[in-house]
């Protein structure tokens, strides 16, 4: 498969993965935390524009890695993705949660962890359905282009 992605692209891929994240966090975040959904909100759309910026770099070295080993992306490699990526968003995300929600590091670090198990097998899917569909319209362009 084609890795090679423009600016553009990783622009778009991420907006669609935080505008779709947002929206299925924010009311929950808020229910489960009892807190208003402005409060919320504001929280998922911080974290989304921390996320989407690390979605951006993280998937651009990762890409140059994939190329300069040749790795191709099986589940394992897809698994791997996923959960590097969430580790290191982890890392610069309970901070800010900690500040936001005025809590301890390690309170932050729990509601990270249910996040999380909301968040990985989302990223493992979205990303896996996005491939599909970019590998499916690069192979319809060639087709028409040809």
């Amino acid at each position: 498969m084609n890795t090679n992605k423009t600016w553009g692209e990783r622009v778009t891929h991420a907006l669609i993965f935080e505008a779709l994240a947002v929206a299925l966090t924010a009311p929950v975040l808020s229910w489960v935390m009892k807190m208003p959904m402005a409060h919320a909100g504001a929280l998922t759309l911080m974290i989304s524009l921390v996320a989407m910026s690390w979605n951006m770099i993280f998937n651009a070295m990762f890409d140059r890695v994939e190329r300069r080993w040749r790795i191709v992306r099986t589940m394992a490699v897809r698994a791997v993705h996923a959960l590097t990526f969430e580790a290191g968003l982890v890392a610069i995300v309970v901070p800010l949660v900690a500040w936001w929600l005025e809590m301890s590091l390690l309170d932050a670090l729990i509601l990270d962890i249910g996040l999380l198990m909301f968040f990985l097998p989302y990223t493992f899917l979205f990303n896996l359905g996005y491939d599909k569909l970019r590998e499916a319209l690069l192979k319809r362009r060639a087709l028409v282009n040809h």
